[in-house]
């Protein structure tokens, strides 16, 4: 029998190296794999990442999402919740345990923006910001009306043509925004911010068309539904149409189902209100007329019900003759004894004449009079040349004036999106240029990637 020999000391691992070896294994036979399963012992750590375990019914299996991954993932992992994601399996070398590194995550059987959705939304009604206690009414008939929506789009015109239909001489701030994309809900909840710091505007109508979930997103957001909370005007909520419904929407004071509702809800038809006053009108002139007609009789019975007073004001006037000549006689000793002490006094006073004092605080009243007129038409030159100053600016600074300057807007055909990069579109790709009169169809023959040229 042939003895078996030991290993040379040059074929024993190490565990480092075992380790390490296995790693290498892992990571070239699975660079980048799909596992879904069902999330177990999920916990965000203070750092940002993700760590938690995937199993099913037979095993499970440690995963980790770093900080630069997880901030494209738009909901929060739950325990008990089922995953699908994108990763690379590695082995943790201190422990010895394997492990997948998720680049990409999202739920399975629903979109994350859906999740994202319903997580901020029963977060946000725990806190109370749906409750009912916190809506406030909507004026009856508001002076000035803030509406926060894209200067582009089709809801401020449908806006602005019913308001106008319904109240025409109804003041209207409008603050433009971004309904969608990056950076909308930021500008959303500034225009908020400054509508309620200008508090110009009785209520506040935040609106946009119809569009998918994703489209909506800007309105899911919780900065922008605290900012509809933290507003101390009233806010209508006109996002989509009526079958969507946002996180904006659970959080206003008042829900549209379209823009054009939210116009019709928040502003009062003034025909009828005109002819509501006429009728009140009539109905406390009827009232007078009655109330008259009541007091007009009982007037008449009272005088009826009297007895003939001649009788009495004979006795009366003898008793008056009588006092009369008393009083008469009082009066004229009253009368001497009060000219002696007026006369006694007239000559005090003009010892003392005040004409002189008076002469001067009438000139200083005028002096002072002239001043105050000089100064409020100063001040009104200046307001009214400020005023004309910022109408100035605001006009040279509108989009028509701007595209009247020789600028241009550039969209892509078909999808009709914003050109600020030359590397967004391809060689032969047709080009839509909005200018100031019109606008031209173009088709690209050549494409520079540098900045601005020099004019």
């Amino acid at each position: 029998m042939k003895e078996v020999q030991a290993d040379t000391p040059s074929q024993i691992y190490t565990v480092s190296r075992l380790t390490a070896e296995i790693k290498t294994l892992l990571e070239d036979r699975y660079p980048f794999i799909w596992v879904s399963g069902e999330v177990t012992n999920f916990v965000r750590a203070g750092s940002g990442h993700f760590y938690f375990a995937l199993k099913d019914d037979k095993a499970q299996i440690k995963a980790v999402m770093f900080r630069g991954q997880t901030r494209g993932v738009k909901f929060l992992p739950e325990n008990g919740m089922h995953l699908c994601g994108l990763g690379r399996v590695s082995v943790y070398e201190p422990r010895g345990v394997y492990q997948i590194i998720f680049e990409f995550l999202e739920p399975q059987g629903v979109g994350a923006l859906q999740v994202a959705f319903e997580q901020l939304k029963n977060r946000l009604a725990a806190e109370g910001l749906f409750d009912a206690r916190h809506k406030k009414p909507l004026p009856p008939v508001p002076r000035c009306v803030g509406l926060i929506t894209s200067p582009a789009g089709a809801a401020l015109q449908d806006l602005l043509q019913i308001m106008g239909r319904r109240f025409p001489n109804l003041a209207v701030e409008i603050l433009p925004v971004r309904v969608q994309g990056q950076g909308a809900a930021e500008e959303i909840a500034a225009a908020l911010v400054l509508a309620n710091l200008r508090a110009t505007a009785d209520v506040i109508i935040v609106a946009r068309g119809g569009g998918s979930l994703e489209d909506l997103s800007a309105f899911n957001t919780e900065a922008v539904a605290r900012a509809i909370f933290a507003s101390r005007i009233p806010v209508v909520s006109a996002v989509g149409h009526e079958t969507d419904f946002t996180i904006a929407d659970f959080v206003a004071d008042l829900r549209a189902p379209t823009p054009s509702a939210a116009a019709e809800l928040v502003v009062p038809l003034k025909s009828e209100l005109t002819a509501r006053c006429r009728g009140v009108y009539a109905l406390l002139l009827q009232a007078m007329l009655r109330l008259l007609a009541a007091r007009r009789d009982a007037l008449g019975q009272t005088r009826r019900a009297l007895v003939d007073p001649r009788k009495r004001l004979q006795d009366l006037r003898l008793r008056l003759d009588d006092h009369l000549g008393r009083l008469q006689r009082a009066g004229i000793r009253d009368l001497q004894m009060r000219r002696e002490r007026l006369s006694w006094r007239v000559k005090k006073l003009f010892a003392h004449s005040p004409l002189e004092r008076v002469r001067r605080h009438k000139a200083t009243i005028e002096l002072i009079n002239s001043k105050i007129m000089n100064f409020m038409h100063k001040n009104y030159i200046i307001k009214k040349s400020r005023l004309n100053a910022a109408a100035g600016k605001l006009s040279a600074l509108g989009p028509p004036a701007v595209l009247a300057r020789g600028y241009s807007i550039t969209r892509s055909l078909p999808d009709g999106r914003v050109v600020r990069d030359s590397r967004q579109v391809d060689i032969g790709q047709v080009l839509r240029v909005i200018v100031a009169k019109g606008s031209l169809t173009c088709k690209i023959e050549d494409r520079s990637d540098h900045g601005l040229p020099q004019l």
